[in-house]
């Protein structure tokens, strides 16, 4: 697929490339960054930012993998970053993060109710979502704000440098935006209480 370039009321979300590789380098020297970002190296270098500008977001979208968005100002400005990738056959999985000098503006969940809605109208999917580790509370603010349902916590799910830690789990429906759905959904009927085991 060809990059597309979403807007909002404050902000353009467009792909990435060599221009930003020094936009996304500073960005990721922030340490609360590096702690909760998995797929982060620690210490983050010059060479790791082009390769993700020049490289490994490009390439997503070319083989319609991966579907990355900086999460810019008008002005041009970096205020964080958000990819959308796909997992199995109508399903996605969403990431983010943002910038430290632009936390707490809301950019991250208008980029985020901005490209759910997009993906779901434009890449056939009807489910994405979101994983953070247990006690990446920004992250899940960010996602119960754009309307995520909180399912749960899965254990040793996720791999932090080496590390494997307990995640949230989180899901955003078509119907939950007012959108239609690729396939039929039938939700499970509500399931009478488990019954106590003797002691």
């Amino acid at each position: 697929m060809e990059p597309v370039t979403l807007t909002t009321g404050r902000l353009v979300l467009r792909t990435v490339g060599p221009a930003d590789t020094e936009a996304v380098y500073a960005a990721a020297q922030d340490p609360e960054t590096q702690r909760w970002i998995s797929q982060f190296p620690s210490p983050y270098l010059r060479e790791h930012a082009r390769q993700f500008t020049e490289q490994f977001a490009p390439d997503g979208w070319a083989d319609d993998s991966m579907f990355t968005f900086g999460v810019f100002l008008p002005s041009g400005e970096l205020t964080g970053m958000l990819g959308i990738t796909m997992r199995s056959l109508g399903v996605a999985e969403i990431g983010f993060w943002a910038t430290k000098e632009h936390r707490g503006n809301g950019y991250i969940t208008e980029a985020t109710t901005t490209a759910t809605r997009w993906a779901f109208t434009a890449l056939s999917v009807d489910r994405i979502e979101w994983r953070a580790e247990v006690g990446n509370t920004p992250s899940r603010a960010v996602a119960e704000r754009a309307g995520f349902t909180i399912e749960g916590t899965l254990r040793s799910a996720i791999n932090n440098k080496g590390v494997r830690r307990d995640c949230w789990v989180g899901s955003l429906l078509p119907s939950d935006l007012a959108l239609p759905s690729t396939a039929p959904y039938l939700p499970a009927p509500p399931q009478p209480p488990h019954p106590t085991q003797p002691t």
